[in-house]
């Protein structure tokens, strides 16, 4: 008889005799008032066969790899919560502590230098917590490994005194790596390599590893991208099944496709997206409508090709979304659909898949429906040339008249839902981005700044409004199995965090410990002329909680809608290929099967549950890598401009300087506080600024500030500043030393006391240049 582990994946290992399942083992350890040893376990299930002993103890160590029963020294089972043990993620620092973040939630634990020898970066573990340490977190002491981090490991390759070690680029991972001789694949001094750990760390030797791949020079053209792609995990390679997938794809709709579907390819519909998009999968078209408005909002039907449970569809689940780099992306989908079959290219045949929404003239939803079609793009624009028409350029105009009267309507049915949005106080961010303008040899030849044009809000109106109406579909059925975009109102200690930031700067939010949207709204509009908008809206961002994709409906809080879900981006958000699925599976049981509903599916809820946790990481993933890539592109754009003069805004205070975010390019910097006037510094965490004891010179968020770059360190992705002078938001020069004397009369120090302040300073000055030469950051003195 074959039983299958009852807990595993449909994979698992099969068993060809019985053997207790996971369940059963579990119940045994705990009716145990103390650990059960082997032996005691075939006693009490009768397993008689050497098969059976041989099958239980590879679940058992199953089981202790999940984390599920810990073997003791006493050679026996026991169960991790009767022995306080936390099972987490090894979260490294720079510094050589770590931390373990639990599986179940809760505040982190403190893992201190002589626990991190022989864990990595990303292992997961078992912890005991161990009471506090000195500045009062929680500590823990590492028990076991669980399971390895996965993944390879990326970074430099050196050669000294005929010893080859790999320093990883990530900074969370303080081991170097040894590299035997014979395992380093020909990699050279000072390249960049691709690295498997095959001996894990101890407390007495460092890990050793095997170089799997030679990336090539540091400093070679796209390397940042390389080293991203692959330090964060994000799949780049299509599996071979996928491949044998795309070759029964042609280069045109199937025949087959088109019944079933309603033919709109008569219908003026139009795409606009940016100058350099390559994949189109939303296309939009407006018509007055009584004292209303009808908007069609055409997407493309990815379900129809990417079918469930394909190679295709496990591909595209396991990279979860598209990840965007400067010049380069790392498409879900293969490239033969995402910039071909499921593009709405124009004056071409393409499937979709159609909300049409009859909106009245307060800009409120009133009726939808949804229904799987055929279309032909009438037309492709972009955001500069839409805008371009709104303005009244004639030979755009011109150029676009066959669809003129569609692009009016969308700009006519836009200040509806604008002014509708505004009515419902949606927070309304309007922050700057940049852009990379590169030159022949892929290096930074300038940092622009990328501004939001009317266009942009059009298309943004219209894809809220879609989703909106795909959301209250799904929310109207029960068991339709698909995920909605969640975004929970600020935690309290955020919101906390944020109330002080306002006081400082002399601004009132109202809504108490529970604020709306509207009380956001009310303060952008606010700080809308203030020189620290900008910065202002920042910390407005942070104090809010991340959006995530969710199986249970807990509304949007950014965008004050009670339903949302994400249906216009199929080609680059799995989420969106879900739900296309789940709403072709209703409307296949409303009419009964059809070719043009082919790709229907119904998800269950517990998967629905894993595929939410999925590709929400799968996105805080993508945001990691591309944020990682565009420091790395500032660090290399700025060694250039060593000693150059900038103005900008202090962003961050902390304990050990200042970061200040350079005017137009958003690139930060760190002043550090040994290269402050010549005082010592107390820093106010709670009013987010740094005061001087003898001076009392203040440097608080907000400020204006100019600085001049004074080194950039590309392994660390770190920039030095030098401050060379302040201004408070309103543009009033902070109140120099001399005049504050004047005002407030000091009494003159013994000469005792300005001996120990200058032994003192001597040696602060000293643990500057000691920690500088090691490449630490000294603390600031901190009596507050």
């Amino acid at each position: 008889m074959t039983q299958k582990d009852n807990n595993s994946a449909a994979d698992a290992p099969e068993y060809e005799v019985e053997i207790p399942s996971r369940e059963q083992l579990l119940d045994a350890v705990e009716a145990r008032l103390k650990p059960i040893s082997f032996e005691e376990l075939v006693e009490k299930f009768n397993l008689t066969d050497e098969r059976q002993h041989i099958g239980m103890k590879r679940r058992l160590r199953a089981m202790e790899r999940d984390g599920q029963l810990i073997y003791t020294k006493a050679n026996a089972y026991g169960l991790p919560e009767r022995m306080s043990l936390i099972k987490g993620r090894i979260i490294g620092h720079r510094d050589g502590f770590g931390f373990c973040r639990p599986d179940e939630g809760g505040s982190d634990l403190f893992i201190p230098h002589h626990q991190m020898y022989n864990v990595l970066h990303g292992d997961k573990v078992l912890v005991q917590q161990q009471g506090t340490d000195s500045k009062g977190r929680i500590e823990g002491r590492v028990v076991r490994v669980i399971e390895p981090r996965q993944g390879d490991i990326v970074g430099r390759y050196f050669v000294e005194h005929n010893i080859a070690t790999v320093v990883p680029d990530d900074s969370r991972i303080c081991q170097d790596i040894l590299i035997p001789e014979e395992q380093s694949a020909g990699a050279r001094h000072g390249q960049i390599v691709v690295v498997e750990v095959t001996k894990r760390p101890s407390r007495r030797s460092s890990p050793i590893g095997t170089v799997t791949k030679v990336l090539g020079e540091h400093m070679a053209p796209g390397m940042e991208i390389e080293i991203a792609i692959r330090e964060h995990d994000i799949p780049n390679q299509w599996s071979p099944a996928v491949e044998k997938e795309l070759a029964r794809f042609g280069e045109t709709v199937p025949p087959e496709a088109y019944e079933g579907r309603t033919d709109l390819r008569e219908l003026p519909l139009i795409t606009i997206d940016g100058d350099d998009s390559r994949d189109f999968d939303d296309a939009v078209c407006a018509q007055p409508q009584g004292d209303g408005w009808r908007l069609w909002v055409a997407i493309a039907d990815v379900s129809y090709y990417v079918r469930p449970n394909t190679a295709l569809d496990k591909d595209a689940l396991e990279r979860g979304n598209s990840v965007y780099f400067p010049n380069f992306v790392v498409p879900m989908l293969p490239e033969k659909l995402s910039n071909g079959l499921c593009s709405l290219n124009p004056d071409v045949d393409r499937l979709c898949m159609v909300a049409e929404m009859d909106i009245s003239a307060k800009g409120k939803l009133t009726h939808s429906k949804f229904y799987p079609a055929v279309m032909k793009s009438h037309a492709r624009l972009t955001y500069t040339k839409v805008a371009a028409i709104l303005e009244g350029d004639p030979k755009l105009r011109k150029d676009y008249d066959h669809v003129m009267g569609n692009i009016e309507h969308l700009h006519g049915l836009f200040k509806i839902l604008k002014k509708a949005r505004q009515q419902r106080a949606a927070i309304e961010f309007e922050t700057l981005e940049t852009r990379f303008i590169f030159n022949a040899q892929r290096k930074i030849e300038s940092i622009e700044p990328v501004r939001r044009n009317v266009a942009h809000t059009i298309i943004e109106e219209c894809m809220i409004m879609a989703n909106v109406s795909t959301a209250r579909l799904i929310e109207a059925h029960e068991q339709a199995g698909a995920l909605f975009r969640i975004h929970e109102p600020p935690a309290a200690e955020r919101l906390s965090a944020f109330r002080s930031f306002l006081g400082e700067l002399g601004i009132t939010m109202t809504g108490g410990d529970d604020p709306s949207p509207h009380d956001y709204s009310e303060v952008l509009k606010q700080v809308a002329e203030r020189p620290d908008a900008e910065l202002i809206q920042t910390m407005l961002l942070r104090s809010m909680q991340q959006a995530v994709y969710s199986p249970d409906n807990a509304g949007h809080f950014g965008l004050a809608l009670d339903e949302y879900a994400h249906f216009t981006s199929p080609i680059r958000r799995y989420p969106d290929l879900v739900l296309h699925r789940a709403i072709k599976a209703l409307l296949k049981k409303q009419q009964g099967p059809s070719p043009a509903l082919e790709g229907a599916w119904m998800y269950p809820d517990e998967q629905l549950d894993e595929l939410g946790a999925h590709c929400s990481m799968t996105e805080r993933r993508a945001d990691d890598a591309t944020r990682q890539v565009d420091e790395w592109l500032k660090c290399e754009y700025m060694r250039d401009h060593v000693g150059s003069e900038f103005t900008g805004v202090i962003a961050a205070v902390t304990n050990f300087g200042l970061f200040v975010r350079i005017d137009n390019m958003q690139i930060d910097g760190l002043v550090h506080i040994s290269n402050l006037d010549n005082d010592y510094y107390q820093f106010d965490g709670a009013r987010q600024l740094l005061i001087g004891e003898n001076s009392r010179r203040v440097y608080r968020l907000g400020d204006k500030v100019r600085i001049r770059v004074k080194s950039v360190n590309l392994d660390e992705r770190k920039i030095d500043l030098e401050l060379l002078s302040a201004e408070s938001p309103t543009g009033k020069d902070r109140m120099p030393a001399s005049k504050r004397d004047k005002e407030k009369p000091v009494k003159e120090p013994s000469k005792k006391h300005k001996k120990n302040v200058t032994k003192a300073r001597i040696k602060s000055k000293r643990k500057a240049k000691e920690a500088a030469r090691k490449g630490r950051k000294p603390k600031a003195k901190n009596n507050s």
